[in-house]
């Protein structure tokens, strides 16, 4: 027991060291701050303006081709000709490359044979079906007279029709092999692999070339792509805050590393219906016209959007912008007094620079720079002035030299 009380005695006296450390170590800061608030701090200024103020997004994205696809054959052989390199400029209906078609062209040549027969085999039946149809008129004119019997009708109706069915058959034999000679014609044409012809005037470069002649192909191998570089579109990626604010149609200025200091100009074209939940952004395509072809697929895009614009309203600098016991606001400087007093403000439009002020109004100057070191009421010393103190140390210290000198000197 008695080694309880005793800890609990040391444990009661070190708290108490303890709390009146605390408490002088508090009251050390709070006379140190009352003394910082006479302390005048240097500050710069700047006036506040009326000026026309943008909101503007930036965002980084890529560039992408207005279109972009892959050619290759559609039937398989022996690349014999690549009629085009990374690099050359193609047209639609233009040949960009042949196969070894030498198996195709026989196909076609039998299928001519074939349709010759069939043909053949069609006259034959016409002929056979006009003989059984005079044969038929005939019996029955002598079946009228009572010389021809009525089986002898009967048999030459019969055979008029089973001529009838051949012939549609042959009829039908004819237009398969047509068929067949047409798609094999078809099949001789892959083998010349042409560009692909499209509604639209632009530049349409190759990007890639994958094989070399003499290469065996089979179906949908890759053998170039082939690009649309005559408009660009930068995809970006905009996050939910500023989603609502992007609508088609508005204006976009775009810049790259390979030009710096020169912008292009485009036009946001497209905005994806939906919002990624992985990212919280969501895809906007910007379309940028691409004339000179100075721009490639590929390309890093920073690309600025304005959103809004407001002129003639009151501007302050970016760098005014301060936040006191939970408000934002800025120091409005007392030229006279040399005094910063913090005025809450409504910021509007906010850009890199400057922010807008809707309420309350305001003017003079603001402090830019300095203002986490001031309290509501504080002194300030301006660029360019000295303090009032400093002036007063300096004159008693003048003052004390004076009645220092000598006083054989003085008479």
């Amino acid at each position: 027991m008695n080694k309880k009380i005793i800890i609990t005695i040391i444990i009661a006296g070190l708290g108490l060291w303890v709390w009146q450390i605390y408490q002088r170590s508090s009251d050390s800061q709070k006379n140190s701050l009352r003394r910082g608030r006479n302390v005048p701090v240097a500050v710069e200024v700047e006036p506040v303006k009326k000026a026309t103020i943008r909101e503007i997004g930036s965002y980084t994205g890529s560039l992408n081709p207005v279109s972009e696809f892959i050619m290759a054959p559609k039937i398989s052989g022996r690349l014999e000709k690549i009629l085009v390199n990374i690099g050359d400029v193609v047209s639609g209906g233009q040949l960009a490359a042949v196969l070894d078609d030498g198996e195709y062209r026989q196909q076609v040549v039998q299928s001519e044979a074939e349709l010759m027969v069939a043909q053949a085999n069609l006259q034959e039946r016409e002929n056979i079906l006009q003989n059984a149809k005079r044969e038929y008129e005939r019996t029955q004119l002598l079946r009228k007279k009572k010389i021809a019997s009525e089986s002898q009708l009967d048999s030459a109706r019969s055979e008029l029709n089973t001529q009838q069915a051949k012939l549609k058959v042959t009829v039908a034999q004819v237009t398969q092999k047509k068929a067949s000679l047409k798609m094999a014609k078809v099949r001789l044409s892959y083998a010349q692999i042409m560009v692909p012809e499209n509604n639209t005037i632009g530049h349409r470069v190759v990007g890639e070339r994958f094989v070399d002649e003499g290469a065996m192909l089979a179906p949908n191998t890759p053998i170039v792509t082939i690009l649309d570089i005559g408009k660009l579109i930068a995809v970006i990626h905009v996050i939910e805050r500023d989603y609502p604010k992007i609508q088609t149609g508005l204006e976009a200025v775009i810049s790259t590393d390979a030009y710096p200091g020169r912008s292009f100009p485009g036009k946001v074209i497209r905005i994806a219906p939906l919002i990624k939940e992985k990212s919280r952004e969501a895809r906007v395509e910007v379309e940028i016209l691409n004339e000179q072809i100075l721009l490639k697929p590929g390309m890093f895009a920073r690309v600025r959007i304005q959103f809004d614009e407001h002129e003639n309203v009151i501007v302050v600098p970016a760098s005014a912008l301060i936040k006191r016991n939970g408000d934002q606001g800025v120091f409005l400087a007392d030229l006279q007094e040399k005094k910063a007093k913090f005025i809450p403000i409504t910021t509007g439009i906010v850009n890199g620079s400057h922010v807008e002020v809707l309420s309350p109004p305001i003017t003079g100057m603001v402090v830019t720079l300095g203002h986490h070191l001031l309290e509501d009421g504080a002194m300030i010393i301006l660029p360019g002035s000295k303090p009032d103190a400093a002036k007063s140390n300096k004159g008693k210290k003048s003052g004390s030299g004076r009645d220092k000198r000598p006083a054989g000197k003085k008479k």
